[in-house]
């Protein structure tokens, strides 16, 4: 089997990955739209129940002040106990899933068993690449937003082995269908020799870690979206788009976001050093102001300062989780902008 066919192999069975993980998305959409209804379907019902606890307590309050104003030889307002009425009415916060965790519905099985079958191809499209290629398959754009967005499905599938983020499910899909879509159709470069600089064992090491870091990115700044759309809701006691009522609460989803955006940050860490060693071993130097070099850098403040922020100041709420997005946004322009229009010792987009 030659170079070439290999690489043929491997773009049908990215496409194939694709096409698998649209039914993924659609199957979690789907889902998002299930839960809406029967987050309705539970308001109205409680609703219900709470207006006829409230009559109850209407009635009841009718009955104890009639029987007060005969035995006291004196009139009472009847049809008082508007205070008990309002209190039975006023809102009550929804239960945390993971504290009572929601059955799965078929759309959201299906989701997971489609995104997981995608993920096997997608591997495959990798292997194909890199046996194509003879090396690692992660050298340009095309290779890197190939392994990345693997990589972005088995993080979800890996953290919702410990925790439960199915809810996150479309937004995993749809952008995974986005990135890995540009790079294919954009970013795709036919395999070439790699130039002096990439042919070391820290090609292996760093970039891989660096694709890993940013998969638990993209994971805490979905996180961190959900969070600020609950946070609103939350405080203005409104129930808004009724699907966030079987979501987590504000603050839990803010504590994942920072968990898994700290993993993260460790990560990436790693990459910054292990970027600066390689540098040395190829032109000389640990650090030279390169683009990709001070990207990397305000990359790692961005979280630095998130994570330092909210451990130690308290810097909870719509700050921290907007500083995560941020954060996450700087690694796509890292991987896209600095990549393509930025010259440097780190110019290897292949385009």
């Amino acid at each position: 089997m030659t170079s070439a066919d290999l690489s043929l192999y491997c773009l049908y069975a990215a496409y194939s990955a694709m096409a698998i993980y649209v039914i993924s998305f659609i199957a979690f959409a789907l889902d998002l739209a299930k839960r809406s209804g029967d987050a309705q379907i539970a308001a109205t019902a409680a609703l219900k129940a709470q207006t006829q606890r409230a009559q109850t307590q209407r009635a009841q309050t009718q009955t104890q002040n009639a029987s007060a104003a005969v035995s006291g030889g004196q009139m009472a307002m009847v049809g008082g106990g508007s205070g008990p009425a309002v209190a039975v009415l006023e809102r009550t916060d929804v239960a945390d899933p993971d504290r009572a965790p929601r059955r799965s519905s078929k759309f959201e099985r299906v989701g997971l068993s489609m995104m997981g079958l995608g993920l096997i191809v997608h591997v495959a499209s990798v292997v194909f690449r890199g046996l194509a290629a003879g090396r690692v398959p992660w050298a340009n754009m095309f290779e890197f937003g190939l392994t990345g967005t693997a990589l972005i499905v088995f993080v979800f599938l890996l953290v919702n082995v410990f925790v439960n983020l199915r809810y996150l499910g479309a937004y995993v899909m749809g952008l995974n269908l986005v990135l890995l879509g540009v790079a294919v159709v954009n970013f795709y470069v036919p395999i070439s020799p790699l130039v002096p600089a990439l042919q070391s064992y820290w090609l292996v090491i760093h970039v891989f870690v660096a694709c890993l870091g940013t998969a638990f990115f993209a994971i805490a700044a979905g996180l961190s979206a959900a969070q600020i759309i609950q946070a609103r809701r939350e405080v203005s006691r409104n129930a808004g788009i009724k699907l966030f009522d079987t979501l987590p609460g504000a603050d839990r989803l803010e504590d994942l976001a920072y968990r898994i955006a700290l993993v993260g940050f460790v990560l990436w860490t790693f990459t910054l050093i292990a970027g600066a060693i390689w540098a040395e071993k190829a032109w000389g130097r640990y650090w030279g102001w390169d683009t990709k070099e001070v990207w990397t850098f305000i990359i790692w403040v961005i979280y630095a300062g998130y994570i330092h922020a909210r451990a130690t100041r308290g810097w909870r709420g719509a700050r921290s989780s907007y500083l995560s997005i941020v954060g996450f946004a700087a690694v796509m322009f890292n991987f896209s902008v600095v990549n393509l229009f930025f010259k440097g010792l780190h110019a290897y987009s292949g385009l």
